[in-house]
């Protein structure tokens, strides 16, 4: 595990209040729980954004859809196969008569999962979808020799 830093930020006071009282609406038991997802969270987002076909990303897609339009669990099978090596499982749920919802756990290049979820939300009959991608934790705050995107800063 590595060692805690403490560091001072300048902001004003409204900015502050406010995003206080988001930390306590989301259950946060003080700021730097909140600043270290937060952080996490650019980083992830910096490093799949800069290299998509070279990162490597964990995910989800989650899918609502209408079980009675025509061929729509053919298609999304068929697209699943089609991309096999990315897909490590799926759970389909029956939400009600005429709904169902898949969540689909993914494994693979940030680029490829971005399509496999595009081919899918795109078909006739899903409701609604989102993908969330992630990097494994150990990945998170590991620096990219390529471009140096989250260098320590210079201490003074």
């Amino acid at each position: 595990m590595s060692s805690l830093v403490r560091f001072g930020v300048s902001l004003e006071e409204e900015l502050l209040e406010s995003f206080d009282s988001l930390s306590t609406e989301r259950g946060y038991s003080n700021r730097s729980e909140a600043l270290r997802d937060l952080m996490r969270d650019a980083l992830v987002q910096a490093r799949v954004k800069a290299h998509p076909d070279q990162t490597e990303v964990i995910g989800s897609l989650t899918l609502v859809y209408d079980h009675h339009a025509r061929d729509l669990a053919d298609k999304m099978a068929s697209i699943q196969h089609e991309h096999h090596g990315l897909v490590i499982s799926v759970l389909h749920v029956h939400i009600s008569h005429d709904d169902c919802m898949e969540v689909i756990a993914m494994q693979g290049k940030a680029s490829e999962i971005h399509h496999l979820a595009d081919a899918l939300l795109k078909l006739k009959g899903v409701k609604h979808g989102k993908l969330f991608i992630t990097l494994p934790a150990k990945v998170i705050t590991k620096r990219n020799p390529k471009t140096h995107a989250h260098t320590a800063p210079h201490k003074h």
